[in-house]
Order: structure tokens, then C-alpha cells, then sequence
């Protein structure tokens, strides 16, 4: 029988700069990860090796986005970078209207306030952190209706970020449509491990929404990421560009918020997108008192003309396949090692699952935060938590207790080369030989919100 080979694939681009890193011995990351309370968002960055911390405004630009930075118009008013932004946003996404803001919690804060009454509930295809926060700051409830299968790691389901249509009627039938302001819908669900969502289960959700009168508002920060797994995935779409997906996506959809700092490849920037002009009316007037004014929302000229064409890049079909690529390369050289992962591997991360990796630590004792110190001990790779810690705690103060207990090895685009995740595997499997000497955590300080940027521990 012959053999089947496979060509390799190479990134989409060369190098024309290089930042060097800097180099720690372990006794020094030992002092620095005390000093940091055991948290790796409060490491400072010349401490770190390589950075999979996130890749939130974390990303390479292209020469085109930095030539483009040298033709920002910084006029505080009627800015020509907004018009091209706003341009990329109609092309790309389809939406009518758009609303800068210096990134994705500042739509998020703003579309809170527009759309959400006291006592509503936002049903979504799981929680993110400042999402969910903004909700219930404005008096609203967010409630799970993603698919079972997204809160088991092993499940091998190709779109676990679909939602549960039989949990929406439960929530429809009981609280009533009129006080459901929308449902949130992530696209590439991160913290389900960067899952998708299929055209097919968003398609059923929007003819659903049409019949009950709720908007479905799109969280869009990796929709580009979602895209390729439609087309890798999804029947019948395998020869269609990812630029008609996210469009197509889009259209089922009233609105998006974006943190542009992911997908769109820019370092800072967001922007709020509606179909509804009543929407937009308010978010331009309530921009102003929180952003900035319309045509700039918190943002510089430059940075918006480096978003406009970052979008474009960002839905190149040779970018896309290079990006998650990598992200499927670190995978498999971790089930190499038989390192306990979300499966399948997302888009924009491989996420450790800490529950199997460090069976002896109970939840409430933070094994993945315990779990990513360990591996900044280990080789100055720096990850983060996505468990108990930044699940945080219910209005009632009472904490949530998640069912995916996750470090998360996020990849910047661009940046990193294959033989850095060489050196991650390594390093992940090297924690795995001594996991049964990793000891839990107590939290010894605890910030109102979002505790896990600034939370403190000890070791037990």
C-alpha cells in the first residue's frame, strides 16, 4: 500500500525584526514568582522567556500596519483613519454602524448600559469574565445555555460552542422574551478552550431570535478563527474563503463587540458594531462620556488605520491556516508527552487541563493557578489560569466552582517560532514527571473584581 504524505505548511511571512529575549535561572524565576504572589499576570515582562500569557494585543503587526501608523491623523474630530475603519467594518463584517472604543471591555461596558435593565437575563454560549461582569454591573444575569459537551474537556464534539436551543426555551418560557435584551454569542468560545460555533447551530439560533423579537449581539474577538473551523469542519464549506464566512456569520447577527487587540492583529482597540440605529444613536452619545468622541472613541488615528488593515490581513485564508497551525502543533507535541488537554485543540490556545494534570490539588486549593506558576518555575513560560480563580464569585459573593479547571497557553500571532513550542511541550512535560510535588495555593489577598489579574497567593 503506498504511503500518504503530507507537504508542510510555512508561515505566510519573514522576519525583517527581531526582539531579544532574556534569558533567567531558575533561582531567579523562583524569586520572581514569589514575589508576584504566585500570579503570572503580576510577573513583570523582562522576567518572562516566551509570553503565552494571552494574545490580547500581544500579536506582530506587518510592515503594512506600521506604514500605516506613520498616516494616522490624530485631528481630534472627523478623523480620516475613522473613515477607513469604518469602511473595513462595513466590507468585512456587514454591520451598519460602528463605535470605536479603546478596546473589547469598552464596547462591552457600553452596550451594558444601552441594552440591559435590572432584573434581565443574558443567556450566552458560556461566560467570559469582563462580559459577564459588565452584565451584572448593569443589574443584569448571565445564564449558560452552551451545549453539555463544552464543560467536558474530553468530549471530541467539533463545534462545542454551539448553544443548547432546549436551555434558551427553558429561559424564554420562564422569564419571558421581553426580558431577554440579547443573547451573546462568542465565536470561537475561549473559555470552552477557543471552541466554535457551527454556521448551522447559529443559523437555527437566528431564525429562533427572529420569532421571539431578542437580538443576538456577537462577540467577535476571534471570529476569524471560528471561521476556519467552518471550513475545516462544517459540511459544504470547505472551498469558501474565510472572508465570505465571517461575513456570513456576521449576518446572523444584530450586532458584534470587538477587542480588535486579538484577531484584527493591533496592539490596543475595540469597536461596538449594530444593524439598529436606535443602538447606535445611544452608544455614539454615551461614547463620548466614557471613550471619547465617535470618530475616535479612545483610540489614536494611527491605531485605527493599523485595525483597518489588520482586518484585512486577519481574514487571509494563508494567515489563518498559519495561525491556528501553530496552535495545533503545540497541541500535538503536548499529547505526545500525554499531557491532558481540551480536546479538540482550539484556535487560539492549547489548554491544560488542571483537574487531570494535578489530581491531589481539590479545586478550592487552585491547581491551575498552581499548575502555570509551576511552569514559569520550570522555564520562564508564562501562561495563565482559567478556573476557580477566574471564575471569581457570584453577586452573592459566593464563588463559582466551574467544571473546567484550565491553564491556558495562549499563542500571539506572528510572533513565536515552531522551536519556541518546542521548548513549551518540553517544559510541560517536565512539569508532568514531578506533578505529584506541586502543592495547592491559598489566596491570601482577593480584589473586588476580576480577581485573577491581581489576586495574591502562597504555597501550602
Amino acid at each position: 500500500m503506498a504511503t500518504t504524505y503530507h507537504r508542510s505548511w510555512a508561515e505566510p511571512y519573514k522576519m525583517k525584526m527581531v526582539e531579544l529575549l532574556r534569558m533567567t535561572t531558575r533561582a531567579q524565576r523562583l524569586k520572581a514568582i514569589r514575589d508576584a504572589g504566585f500570579n503570572t499576570f503580576l510577573l513583570p515582562s523582562k522576567d518572562v522567556y516566551i509570553d503565552l500569557l494571552t494574545d490580547s494585543g500581544t500579536s506582530a503587526m506587518s510592515d503594512r500596519q506600521w506604514a500605516g501608523m506613520m498616516q494616522g491623523d490624530e485631528s481630534y474630530a472627523g478623523s480620516q483613519n475613522f473613515y477607513h475603519l469604518e469602511k473595513a467594518v462595513h466590507a468585512y463584517y456587514g454591520y451598519k454602524y460602528l463605535v470605536p472604543t479603546h478596546q473589547g471591555r469598552g464596547a462591552e461596558n457600553l452596550l451594558s448600559k444601552i441594552l440591559i435593565k435590572p432584573g434581565d437575563i443574558i443567556p450566552g454560549n458560556m461566560y467570559f469574565t469582563t462580559t459577564r461582569l459588565h452584565q451584572e454591573l448593569a443589574g443584569g444575569t448571565f445564564a449558560d445555555i452552551i451545549i453539555d459537551e463544552a464543560h467536558d474537556p474530553q468530549n471530541e464534539h467539533p463545534f462545542k460552542g454551539n448553544v443548547d436551543l432546549n436551555k434558551l426555551e427553558k429561559l424564554v418560557k420562564k422569564h419571558g422574551p421581553e426580558k431577554i435584551p440579547y443573547v451573546c454569542i462568542a465565536t470561537n468560545v475561549n473559555m470552552a478552550g477557543g471552541q466554535p460555533i457551527s454556521l448551522a447551530n447559529l443559523r437555527e439560533l437566528w431564525n429562533y431570535t427572529r420569532q421571539h423579537g431578542i437580538r443576538i449581539i456577537h462577540d467577535m474577538t476571534r471570529v476569524a478563527e471560528n471561521a476556519y473551523f467552518i471550513q475545516q469542519r462544517e459540511p459544504g464549506y470547505a472551498k469558501m474563503s474565510i472572508q465570505r464566512i465571517v461575513k456570513a456569520i456576521c449576518s446572523y447577527t444584530d450586532g458584534a463587540t470587538m477587542s480588535a487587540k486579538k484577531d484584527a492583529l493591533v496592539n490596543i482597540g475595540g469597536f461596538l458594531a449594530t444593524n439598529e440605529w436606535e443602538v447606535y444613536e445611544e452608544a455614539r452619545n454615551l461614547v463620548v462620556v466614557y471613550e471619547g468622541l465617535h470618530t475616535y472613541g479612545g483610540m489614536a488615528g494611527r491605531d485605527m488605520e493599523a485595525m483597518a488593515i489588520g482586518i484585512e490581513e486577519s481574514l487571509n485564508d494563508n494567515h489563518i491556516h498559519a495561525r491556528v497551525g501553530q496552535v495545533e502543533y503545540l497541541g500535538h507535541r503536548m499529547e505526545e508527552f500525554d499531557i491532558p488537554l481540551v480536546r479538540p485543540i482550539g484556535g487560539h490556545g492549547v489548554f491544560v487541563d488542571a483537574r487531570r494534570f494535578l489530581p491531589h490539588i481539590p479545586q478550592d486549593k487552585f491547581p491551575a493557578q498552581a499548575l502555570a506558576a509551576e511552569i514559569y518555575l520550570d522555564s520562564g513560560v508564562r501562561t495563565m489560569e482559567r478556573g476557580i480563580v477566574s471564575a471569581g464569585r457570584k453577586p452573592n459573593g459566593e464563588q463559582y466552582f466551574p467544571k473546567l479547571e484550565l491553564v491556558r497557553f495562549t499563542i500571539p500571532r506572528r510572533v513565536y517560532t515552531q522551536a519556541h513550542m518546542d521548548v513549551v511541550a518540553e517544559s510541560a512535560n517536565a512539569v508532568l514527571h514531578r506533578r505529584n510535588r506541586i502543592k495547592g495555593l491559598n489566596m491570601v489577598y482577593e480584589p473586588k473584581y476580576l480577581r485573577f489579574f491581581q489576586a495574591r497567593f502562597e504555597r501550602l
